[in-house]
């Protein structure tokens, strides 16, 4: 067994809130998200303004649904006595677990509006007929 000790200096104490830093900056830049389910589907709404088809991939692996891609794009103006240029590279990746009666094999995906929609279907509830058991002997 691995134990890990508190350190009493003073360094230590002082990265503690840096530590997971990165995670918290990879939360913040990644698209917004909402998930909502009825009995038949879940749907889960990604805001990718700008994005696009062509540059999502969505992919599912061991219950969850990953949803990478890369936004490019880039603005340019001119006038007489003036340009302006503006340009946003950047690339995302999201995923969300799926709950145990989401069936995998039955995913769609749409995208408008800058809004790409998951429907994921429920799977169909497994009907157990009541049985007996047979006690043995010994």
């Amino acid at each position: 067994m691995v134990e890990k000790t508190p350190a009493s200096t003073f360094w230590p104490s002082f990265y503690e809130p840096f530590r997971h830093f990165g995670t918290r900056l990879s939360e913040w830049l990644a698209p917004a998200a909402e998930a909502s389910s009825d009995g038949k589907v879940y749907r889960i709404a990604v805001e990718l303004p700008g994005v696009e088809e062509k540059d999502i991939d969505i992919s599912i692996d061991d219950g969850m649904v990953t949803v990478k891609g890369e936004k490019k794009e880039s603005r340019e103006e001119k006038g007489e006595t003036w340009y302006f240029s503006e340009r946003q590279y950047g690339s995302f990746s999201r995923s969300f677990r799926l709950p145990a009666d989401a069936d995998p094999g039955k995913v769609s995906a749409a995208l408008k509006d800058g809004v790409l929609m998951l429907t994921v279907e429920r799977a169909a509830p497994e009907v157990t007929k009541a049985r007996k058991v047979p006690i043995g002997r010994g």
